[in-house]
């Protein structure tokens, strides 16, 4: 028995662990039910999703959104959004229900659809910037016409059993939870008003849960040493190996190949890592107050185009950041005593699209640092410490393998001051 409660306990702690990020430790998606009215047989709900994460956007094809109804509750009407589904509505005669579903599947509207079926902060195809990168642009949000859902705060229950798929698995989303109603403001700001009721659902990221191995992987490189390291050899696994595509095939050409699907399956580039995104950091220049690096990202995923991308470093010397080229740039702070996180992210209109692979799939910049007191190019000190694409943390190689600084050996230093003592010694003789 005890060993069964010990079990149970380092599986929660393992749960935990897998969806805590220390990079944004504060991360999450939050779900918003807000009830602002009271209809014959149930309620209409404002739904918004806030995406309070600091760099893991919701990405296209978008965010999809499920619960299970508490009792037989039905969708009499949607806006901003609609079910994949209808469901068996057979009973209801006259008026039929927009879903029937016990377990309603729902996603955002595309962009451009008419105007009577657009809310606000909908219609963007699901996809929704991370908070970090456009606070503006980090919500999305749908009306719902509930039915045979109760008509007051004593007889609605909540819904259960959340998912969130942005756009493939890695949520997990905890119990509804009642919270103290929302209040808005009007638009002339002189009355607040409130929701009838408000519940709110917690959605946690982990990388374990969406992918067995990693999706990007980190190459370096440097100016004083002309070995490359390369990304390790099937970074991001190689049972995929047999899969993947050429740069030369045929299949490039066929219609819809470079379609994403929703479970987000990348048709990957063959490679010797395999992984969709490969992150290249060159250490260019040292200047006697500065020194430069050059950051590259590639895309090999045929199927992909990177939209609202994020690069998310940590480095000791991002504290002194002082020019960033071709890319935008945020220090991240997930502890206030440490600086040493930032986010590199696109310029809009001009490299905030990442191409799928091909000659195009490219992007770069180079980032210009002060030199601090602990700067120095031994030990691989000049290299990253973690790189996250996309939220997801990529694999770097093994310290081992960096491109090291050469040292002289003792024998050349002897020679070395061998001939400066002769030199002093013949200009003191003369």
């Amino acid at each position: 028995m005890r060993f069964l409660i010990s079990f149970l306990c380092v599986l929660v702690l393992v749960s935990y662990a897998v969806a805590y990020d220390p990079m944004d430790p504060n991360g999450n998606i939050t779900i918003k039910w807000d009830v602002m009215s009271w209809t014959p047989d149930g309620y209409v709900a404002t739904v918004t999703i806030n995406n309070f994460q600091m760099f893991r956007h919701i990405m296209n094809p978008g965010w999809t959104l499920g619960w299970t109804w508490a009792k037989k509750e039905v969708i009499w009407s949607m806006v901003g959004a609609q079910t994949t589904e209808q469901g068996d509505c057979s009973k209801f005669k006259g008026n039929i229900p927009h879903c029937c579903k016990k377990i309603p599947t729902v996603v955002d509207l595309l962009p451009g659809v008419p105007y009577n079926q657009q809310f606000s902060n909908c219609c963007k195809g699901g996809v929704v910037a991370a908070w970090g990168q456009d606070p503006s642009q980090s919500v999305s949000a749908f009306q719902v016409s509930v039915g045979q859902g109760g008509t007051s705060n004593k007889t609605v229950k909540l819904p259960k059993n959340f998912t969130l798929l942005a756009p493939g698995p890695g949520y997990t989303c905890g119990p509804a939870k009642v919270v103290p109603s929302t209040v808005f403001l009007t638009t002339d700001k002189r009355r607040k008003t409130q929701a009838l009721m408000t519940w709110n659902v917690t959605c946690t990221y982990s990388q374990f849960l969406a992918r067995k191995n990693p999706s990007c992987c980190v190459s370096l490189s440097s100016f004083y040493n002309e070995t490359i390291t390369p990304c390790p050899s099937c970074a991001c696994g190689c049972q995929n190996k047999k899969n993947c595509v050429k740069s030369d095939s045929k299949i490039l050409s066929m219609v819809g190949v470079h379609t994403p699907k929703k479970d987000n399956e990348a048709l990957t580039q063959c490679t010797h890592h395999m992984c969709p995104i490969r992150v290249h950091w060159h250490v260019k220049t040292n200047y006697k107050d500065y020194w430069r690096v050059k950051i590259a990202v590639t895309n090999f995923n045929y199927r992909m185009n990177y939209t609202l991308w994020t690069l998310a470093i940590q480095h000791p010397n991002l504290n002194n950041v002082t020019q960033v080229f071709s890319f935008n740039y945020k220090p991240l702070l997930p502890y206030e005593s440490i600086n040493d996180t930032g986010m590199f992210y696109g310029m809009k209109y001009f490299n905030d699209l990442l191409m799928e692979a091909g000659p195009k799939g490219n992007i770069q910049s180079e980032v210009l640092l002060q030199k601090d007191k602990k700067f120095t190019f031994k030990q691989g000190w000049a290299f990253p410490h973690k790189v996250y694409f996309n939220g997801d943390e990529c694999m770097l190689p093994h310290p081992d393998t960096y491109p090291f600084l050469p040292n002289s050996s003792p024998a050349t230093i002897a020679t070395f001051k061998a001939l400066i003592f002769s030199l002093l010694l013949l200009l003191a003789v003369s």
